[in-house]
């Protein structure tokens, strides 16, 4: 049921990037009204964001991320429109837990006994609003002192997926465990999800779009479906590089080194046959993809076998070398539609950026500003819903 819930997410400058728009774009998705404010700031104002990634040094390592869109203004919130907070982690915590006015709002939701979702870092301004004194949590290990010195009854994040629950109180680790957060969120927003027991296979290659593969991956495993990533020539355990695609105002979009993925099953011996869908992410990945026979043919699988496939952005670039457009409706982002036109499909304009569209058993998006839309119309397809 659309929009049976709103959310405010807290947000600001250098909050990490996935734990942003994962859970705003997943529980868009879902059905759920989302509002993202930042102190001193208005709708329409962007935060930066940070890339916090773990690649074999002693603390995580950070780089620039995403550009985050606001789209309401923090000076006219009304507590009482909203259903739940969600407070992502990255470096934004450090300084908004001195904030007052942030520590005010925390601490008139925590009085309203509403939701309150916090991950990583982001559990530093639950501290500073005196909401752990006494409740379970966990967060970023390095974040324990501070929760330990405020009352919380501390629980390790043995692995970085680790969630706590304590009443209305959520609490997570890391980015690793937003499948989890963001399932025991919707439930803790009366929410209830069924026909998710699905298996999905994401087709996955180097420097595709961070956001591209992440969102729609722990989307789909919060919903409670079997998600599966394989890669050309990696094995399980292995990772792929990501590519942060951005719009900056130049006349086409930016590249920035995203975070790196993990992949969960070998792409040698899979037997794509034993899942009911396909996701084909865009990014630069697509271009080399779409020049493997194997590829080709695990796409062609589930479009003669018409489950359902979604690719987003350039990953139409796969689809059209593997000759599976013809006759079809579809979009992309608007570089591809030379792909998309030779390749026998009928092109359908993005407009707005993040329009999506469903023909037959394909759902086709052109960038990752329509997730919520592609997730949504993918669930659709799979029989998936959640109600309110």
């Amino acid at each position: 049921m659309a929009n049976s819930r709103t959310v405010l997410i807290l947000c600001g400058d250098y909050m990490e990037d996935y734990e942003v728009m994962v859970p705003f774009q997943a529980l868009q998705a879902f059905g759920v009204s989302i509002h993202t404010v930042c102190p001193g700031k208005k709708a329409g104002d962007s935060c930066p964001t940070a890339v916090h990634d773990f690649c074999g040094h002693q603390t995580y390592s950070e780089s620039r991320g995403h550009n985050f869109t606001l789209n309401a203004t923090f000076d006219e919130v009304d507590l009482s429109k909203y259903d739940g907070l969600v407070i992502p982690g990255g470096r934004a915590p450090e300084y908004l837990a001195l904030t007052a006015s942030v520590v005010e709002l925390v601490k008139e939701f925590s009085r309203s006994g509403k939701p309150i979702a916090s991950i990583c870092h982001g559990q530093l301004i639950l501290a500073a609003a005196d909401t752990v004194n006494g409740r379970k949590c966990t967060a970023y290990a390095t974040v324990g002192p501070a929760l330990i010195a405020a009352g919380a009854k501390w629980v390790e994040p043995i692995t970085p997926d680790v969630c706590v629950v304590d009443g209305s109180l959520i609490t997570a680790a890391t980015y690793e465990g937003h499948p989890e957060f963001i399932q025991l969120f919707v439930k803790a927003l009366g929410g209830k999800i069924t026909g998710a027991n699905k298996s999905i296979l994401f087709l996955c290659g180097d420097y595709m779009e961070d956001y591209e593969v992440k969102v729609p991956f722990q989307s789909l495993q919060a919903l409670g479906c079997q998600v599966d990533a394989v890669c050309p020539e990696k094995k399980a355990g292995d990772r792929c590089p990501t590519a942060i695609h951005d719009f900056e105002g130049d006349q086409t979009y930016s590249e920035k080194p995203g975070h790196t993925f993990a992949l969960t099953t070998n792409f040698d011996g899979l037997v794509s046959s034993s899942y009911d869908a396909l996701v084909v992410p865009g990014g630069r990945a697509p271009e080399y993809l779409a020049l493997n026979e194997h590829v080709l043919n695990i796409v062609k699988e589930f479009m003669n076998s018409e489950k359902p496939v979604a690719s987003i952005c350039h990953g139409q670039q796969i689809l059209a070398a593997a000759g599976v457009l013809k006759g079809r409706k579809c979009t992309a982002y608007p570089a591809v539609k030379l792909n998309v036109v030779l390749g026998g499909g009928t092109w359908l304009e993005p407009d707005p950026i993040h329009r999506c569209f469903t023909d037959g058993n394909l759902v086709t998006g052109a960038a990752w500003p329509g997730h919520p839309e592609f997730v949504s119309q993918l669930m659709a397809l799979l029989g998936i819903q959640v109600s309110f």
